[in-house]
């Protein structure tokens, strides 16, 4: 039987949005939406969960251009992208936005874009990626780390989650930090299917860190919430994405 979470940790800044919510506020926001195909609108209206994360920038002289990708994950497994652009057209200009639906689309929509006329100033900044930025460290909240890592390990029913080895490493945590990892809570409006999925990062006495993954459900035959626990991301998104596929 699941044991609730600790609500404060959980508790997000606002209120979650759905799939279905993200996708109409970024075609809202698009000046081309009317250009996507049917399909891939179609197949985005049963996402089971999204995330959405900064691809790449520019910025120069007032004027700046950024990229996002939006992931959607869905109910057979697999996942659909769309790209967004945001440029401002002149220096202080509010941003407009366009959305592609591949890489290609979006790298032919940059580069008709150039130069500015009539801006001297203007300098073709190099481009920043975010995997040539070094990934932040956690910020770990002291308290009873090793209490939250039992209570973990104790809720999640997968018959792989981590063993006793694990959880003796975990007794000797010193502080913790808890982060949703993908995006939002997902709501399936059509199957009434929710997935969350969660990093549990742990500081030990050595200052060494340690990650377990939980995955957050309700595809089960009563529909209940379940948790699932793995000792890698990759592991877990695989979880999630099996359960997708059968219950889809």
């Amino acid at each position: 039987m699941s044991v609730p979470y600790e609500t404060a940790a959980y508790e997000p800044a606002e209120s979650p949005e759905s799939p279905e919510e993200h996708l109409a506020r970024l075609l809202g926001r698009a000046l081309n939406s009317f250009e996507l195909p049917d399909e891939v609108i179609r197949q985005l209206d049963c996402a089971l969960a999204h995330d959405s994360s900064l691809h790449s920038a520019y910025h120069s002289a007032g004027l700046h251009r950024e990229t996002y990708r939006h992931t959607w994950l869905l109910a057979d497994g697999s996942a659909v992208t769309l790209w967004e652009l945001v440029r401002n057209p002149a220096p202080g200009s509010p941003p407009e936005h366009e959305v592609y639906v591949d890489e290609e689309e979006l790298q032919t929509a940059t580069a008709r874009l150039g130069l500015l006329p009539d801006t001297q100033d203007f300098e073709l900044p190099s481009l920043m990626r975010l995997w040539a930025v070094p990934e932040p460290r956690h910020v770990f909240s002291s308290g009873d780390s090793a209490d939250h890592a039992r209570r973990l390990l104790r809720r999640a029913e997968n018959p792989d989650r981590p063993g006793a080895e694990t959880a003796a490493l975990l007794a000797t945590a010193t502080a913790h930090e808890i982060t949703q990892a993908f995006g939002r809570p997902g709501r399936a409006g059509r199957t009434g299917l929710s997935y969350a999925l969660y990093e549990h990062a742990f500081l030990l006495p050595d200052d060494g860190e340690i990650s377990l993954w939980e995955v957050e459900h309700t595809a089960t035959p009563d529909g209940r919430h379940m948790c699932e626990v793995y000792m890698s991301e990759d592991a877990a998104r695989d979880a999630m994405e099996r359960r997708a596929t059968r219950q889809g």
